[in-house]
């Protein structure tokens, strides 16, 4: 397997730990830490590099869409899961059972929940659009007050 690298970003809501290969991005997590530990070296592979640029572009709210290699680990339906969610558009919100319907099977609103918990790749795959059938917030991996500040701030910039 090929080496991981290890990148992080301080964005406004936390240290945020970026992991991947020369090929793609496929870690994109929020750490506890209060600072960076590192910084972009002359050996941090070119696509965590293109990450961490793209990441900083949506936090300043320039960049709606990722367009940097990044690589799913998980099973097919978590896989499909998490295509599913890139289809949230950026500031809308969605549902388990919205993304259940989606991928046409309605009734894996539970299975549509567990895989949404076990993406690795935050923001990017927007899991943090995801609320509940009631509208109100869910859980998030990150903390709801991460998720609650990431949908107010796509509701900011999303007329730009």
């Amino acid at each position: 397997m090929e080496q991981l690298h290890k990148l992080d970003y301080e964005s406004p809501i936390g240290v945020i730990e970026i992991l991947g290969t020369t090929e793609g991005v496929c870690s994109i997590m929020f750490s506890e830490r209060e600072q960076a530990e590192n910084s972009k070296q002359v050996e941090t592979p070119k696509v965590l590099v293109e990450c961490f640029e793209q990441l900083d572009e949506y936090f300043k709210g320039v960049r709606q869409e990722f367009t940097f290699p990044y690589n799913f680990e998980g099973t097919n339906f978590q896989k499909t899961v998490w295509n599913a969610l890139t289809e949230i558009a950026y500031a809308e919100t969605g549902s388990y059972k919205d993304i259940a319907v989606s991928i046409g099977n309605e009734k894996a609103i539970r299975a549509v929940g567990s895989a949404n918990g076990k993406n690795k790749l935050s923001i990017v795959i927007p899991c943090h659009r995801i609320i509940g059938s009631n509208g109100k917030l869910t859980g998030y991996a990150g903390g709801l007050w991460r998720k609650e500040w990431l949908l107010e701030h796509e509701k900011t910039f999303k007329s730009i």
